[in-house]
């Protein structure tokens, strides 16, 4: 069973920037995705970015586009997630996410497509 162990959360100023981290625990496939969630308050839970292990393919929302960078350490089985010119409207719980299978290519995006979830970190950025 896979688990996920976050960190590097915190507060920010507006234009600032931050890297979280999350790092997998178990027996993975290789062909495994991993990625971010995010949640404010009184929101739904929207998909911030991933990656697809296997092949490296990334994709992001549109919102953090040229400011979000995602990237993997096999040798660690850790996922990054480096965050500059942070806006107050980043501001929200960020959750690392595990989907067990995706394939050499796909990334997946959805909610219901992420079989782990992590126990989220906190990101504030003050304007």
């Amino acid at each position: 069973q896979v688990q996920l162990i976050e960190s590097g959360g915190g507060l920010v100023q507006a234009g600032g920037s931050l890297r979280l981290s999350c790092a997998a625990s178990g027996r993975t496939s290789g062909k495994h995705s991993m990625g971010w969630f995010l949640q404010a308050p009184g929101k739904e839970r929207m998909f911030v970015a991933a990656i697809n292990w296997s092949s490296g393919n990334t994709y992001y929302a549109d919102s953090v586009k040229g400011r979000f960078t995602i990237s993997g350490d096999n040798a660690k089985n850790t996922v990054y997630l480096q965050m500059n010119s942070l806006k107050p409207e980043d501001t929200a719980v960020y959750y690392c996410v595990f989907d067990r299978y995706s394939g050499n290519y796909y990334v997946p995006r959805e909610v219901p497509e992420y079989d782990v979830w992590g126990q989220g970190t906190q990101v504030t950025v003050s304007s």
